[in-house]
């Protein structure tokens, strides 16, 4: 797998960023998929807000008949639970954590960082905030399946994650019982959760976007 680079688009004010916000994009997509999100978001201008939006490698995916694609992991059957190629997904969730990282090496805080992801890439994003050995600001699941339930090495120093989970009860990629799972499993684990959902398919919706923007200004503003 190679790493093809990141979106980063810094704060509109032309200030330093104090904070960061990963948005990991899904299946077949890129980085730029959620360039317009941030504009929509309608922060306010003290957010310093840096937004980061790493590109997927391009990998043969399974369930498309083999075609080479932007993609995370590979998904081997679209079954109940989502058939995936774990070592793929830990991969690209190391890679994530890796530009955690260097944010923190360059000052910004880590309770400051917040880890967003859709559909394929939201399942990286679990993985990645949750395993991630310094406490983050948060996690936005968005339409998507907690993949690696079942393997996780959970870090304590996450354990007080401030976790949202949004999804469309029209889904009709990642259905809704999938989501909700998540959030089940999330909580047994010993996990506080908000969920939301939103009357959409796969996508995001203005209702949805407009929580995100009041949620990401309660955590970093």
């Amino acid at each position: 797998m190679t790493a093809p680079g990141e979106l980063i688009i810094e704060p509109k004010n032309g200030q330093p960023a104090d904070a960061c916000v990963f948005i990991i994009h899904g299946l077949g997509a890129d980085g730029h998929d959620f360039e317009p999100l941030v504009p929509a978001l309608a922060l306010p201008d003290n957010a310093h807000i840096r937004f980061i939006m790493p590109h997927a490698p391009r990998l043969p995916v399974t369930i498309n008949g083999g075609m080479v694609m932007p993609a995370w992991y590979d998904i081997l059957a679209m079954d109940l639970g989502r058939r995936v190629d774990e070592t793929q997904l830990k991969k690209s969730a190391e890679r994530i954590q890796a530009l955690i990282q260097e944010q923190i090496d360059q000052g910004i805080d880590s309770q400051r960082i917040i880890v967003a992801g859709f559909s394929q890439g939201g399942a990286v994003a679990y993985q990645a905030a949750l395993s991630f050995p310094q406490p983050l600001g948060g996690l936005l699941a968005m339409s998507t399946y907690f993949a690696t339930a079942d393997s996780i090495e959970l870090a304590e120093a996450n354990r007080q994650l401030p976790i949202d989970v949004h999804h469309g009860n029209f889904d009709p990629i990642v259905p809704e019982t999938l989501g909700r799972s998540g959030v089940e499993r999330l909580k047994t684990m010993g996990y506080s959760v908000n969920y939301r959902q939103y009357p959409m398919a796969h996508a995001l919706c203005p209702q949805q976007v407009n929580d995100i923007g009041k949620w990401l200004s309660e955590r970093l503003i």
